[in-house]
């Protein structure tokens, strides 16, 4: 179902840059389909995905394989060491290169063998010499901008985005103060969810604390909510907690390093997370799959690849108590948007940032309604030049 520039226009109709006189989005951002397909363009294809920890791609030759909605990407780290990213598309007749990850010397395309070297030149294609004025120079791997951040590596299919580094602004430097050990930790566990709710239903749960003293009681025994802290930036916010509580009733933080519970979302469905305990860091992707549906991957990194008791016992907590809990909110907010009842909601905020408030939704949807506003002027350059034409 197309969605109209009439309708994409009325979005912001009631959006304000003060929160406290804002609505929220319109119910039918969330549960009509058609705007997926706009959010791709507008949003997934401009913006920095997540890929892999840098652990995955260290040695010449690893790759990986992901998609970035509809997208099939390959990144990967030549022979001379240097991080690369290219469309998982061979140039002959588009069929898809390699799948999942490990290593390789030369990508061979599993339909006709064309080869490609690992920087993504065109190296051998059978019996091209029976085509005339063929020249290898015009069909190699088409590249995909891609950055190494705080350990993480980030892929952007848009050629013209600025880096991440320079997008984030100071978030590199926040991570490292709270989390200085990151390039000593290790992939240890995953955990994967599949979510009927709209992606953003998510990201906008994630971002705002005012539901957690109704809906978290194990969570706010365990982080001081008295001194919760949520600040925007950019295409970032914070959300920074004095935590590890050992009376709390989440999990047991006994003889716990890491005494902060610190939080970071990154526009525009990425989420960086350190929890109190042993050192750790987390990264938390919510994946649109559809409208109505969301996938979840929840990838755990620690000082050993397997994780002790102690560390079992948080993720079960996150797992079966935590993530449990905001499932079930999502999903029913996702129900409740497709009834008469609800069309917008106001955005309830404290004047000084603190964790009971959603200033963070807002701060999220004003940057969706930017991306549309942007893919709108897009869209309505290319209608005048096709009339000029």
């Amino acid at each position: 179902m197309a969605i109209s520039i009439s309708e994409l226009q009325t979005l912001a109709d009631r959006f304000d840059v003060v929160p406290q006189r804002s609505y929220s989005l319109p119910a039918r951002a969330y549960t009509q389909p058609g705007y997926l397909d706009i959010e791709q363009e507008a949003i997934f294809y401009k913006s920095w995905q997540y890929v892999c920890h840098l652990e995955q791609l260290r040695q010449p030759g690893d790759y990986i394989a992901i998609d970035i909605q509809g997208q099939p990407i390959i990144a990967l780290r030549d022979r001379a060491g240097v991080l690369r990213a290219f469309y998982n598309v061979c140039r002959h007749r588009g069929h898809e290169l390699v799948k999942g990850e490990g290593n390789l010397k030369a990508i061979v395309c599993p339909y006709h063998a064309w080869c490609y070297s690992l920087d993504g030149k065109l190296l051998s294609a059978r019996h091209s010499n029976t085509i005339e004025n063929f020249d290898f120079d015009d069909f190699g791997l088409m590249p995909v901008q891609i950055e190494a951040f705080c350990t993480m590596i980030f892929i952007n299919l848009n050629p013209e985005a600025k880096s991440l580094a320079i997008q984030s602004g100071e978030l590199a430097h926040e991570i490292q103060q709270y989390a200085p050990d990151l390039e000593n930790l290790t992939h240890a566990y995953r955990l994967t969810y599949r979510i009927k709710a709209n992606w953003k239903s998510v990201v906008d749960n994630f971002l705002e604390c005012y539901h957690c003293a109704v809906a978290h009681k194990d969570f706010v025994s365990l982080v001081d909510m008295h001194n919760y802290l949520v600040t925007t930036h950019g295409i970032y916010s914070s959300h920074i907690a004095p935590a590890g509580k050992t009376n709390n009733s989440a999990y047991s933080v006994a003889g716990a390093s890491v005494q902060d519970h610190a939080v970071w979302w990154l526009w525009p469905n990425t989420c960086l997370l350190r929890y109190p305990g042993a050192p750790n860091w987390m990264v938390w992707r919510f994946i649109p799959i559809d409208t109505e549906t969301t996938a979840e991957t929840f990838d755990f990194f620690f000082e050993d690849s397997t994780p002790t008791p102690a560390q079992m016992e948080a993720i079960r907590y996150i797992d079966q108590v935590l993530q449990k809990e905001d499932i079930d909110i999502v999903e029913s907010v996702q129900r409740g948007m497709k009834t008469p009842a609800y069309e917008q909601g106001r955005f309830v905020c404290s004047a000084n940032g603190q964790g009971e408030s959603e200033h963070a939704v807002h701060h999220f949807h004003s940057l969706y309604l930017e991306a549309i506003a942007q893919y709108l002027q897009s869209r309505q350059l290319k209608e005048q030049g096709k009339r000029v034409i």
